[in-house]
């Protein structure tokens, strides 16, 4: 009686064991790639609300919004020309990559110390670029 129990009691371990593996496996391809070169930047915006410095990229290069880096903003102001003039932080606090929102607190750049501050998100342009003027943004 004890060797069957003891057999059941391995398989739902073995079970046990690979589904926590498999979860493990598929979360890993979420780790948050580097902030992307300046050439793939498709955009930027500046977020009056929150003083955060959004650059938006393509990392396709289809011209599609796929990568998006929040810089907090120290300083605003205009050139000389009227053109706005911010001094950010060197490295973003927030990221938002693969439908997925990350927080970095310590504003080190990407080296894993990144938090998933919201899952299954999508960065909404149109919060900042809301129209269209002859079929095109702006």
């Amino acid at each position: 009686m004890r060797g069957p129990v003891a057999i059941r009691l391995l398989i739902a371990c073995s079970y046990i064991l690979t589904l926590l593996l498999s979860h493990h496996q598929a979360s890993a391809k979420d780790v948050l790639p580097i902030e992307p070169d300046l050439n793939t930047r498709v955009d930027e915006l500046y977020d009056h609300e929150a003083r955060l410095f959004l650059m938006l990229y393509s990392l396709k290069g289809d011209g599609q919004i796929d990568y998006v880096t929040g810089r907090m903003v120290q300083e605003y102001a205009r050139s000389n020309f009227g053109n706005p003039v911010y001094h950010t932080e060197v490295h973003p606090l927030f990221y938002w990559w693969n439908h997925i929102m990350w927080n970095d607190p310590e504003q080190d750049g990407v080296n894993g110390n990144e938090r998933v501050y919201q899952e299954n998100v999508e960065f909404d342009v149109t919060r900042y670029k809301p129209c269209t003027f002859n079929g095109q943004p702006c």
